[in-house]
């Protein structure tokens, strides 16, 4: 895979097309990327001792044909 952790990566296709974000979480075997900040689902969470329960936004992974490379990891 060309793109790794900490690289800054650009979405060209679907919702948040032409944003920008660094990549936090690379999994090679499904050849997907988790992007700080974008992909933002709604998940229901049920109520834990720590925290609230409702609608929480969350990250999902974006595959890698939908990513251009911005800049290197430094």
């Amino acid at each position: 895979m060309s793109i790794r952790k900490g690289d800054i990566v650009k979405i060209t296709i679907g919702k948040d097309r032409g944003k920008e974000g660094k990549v936090t979480k690379v999994n090679p075997c499904k050849e997907t990327v988790m992007v700080e900040g974008l992909n933002l689902v709604k998940r229901h969470c049920k109520p834990q001792r720590q925290s609230k329960g409702g609608i929480m936004d969350k990250e999902a992974p974006i595959h890698i044909s939908n990513l251009k490379k911005i800049q290197k990891a430094e």
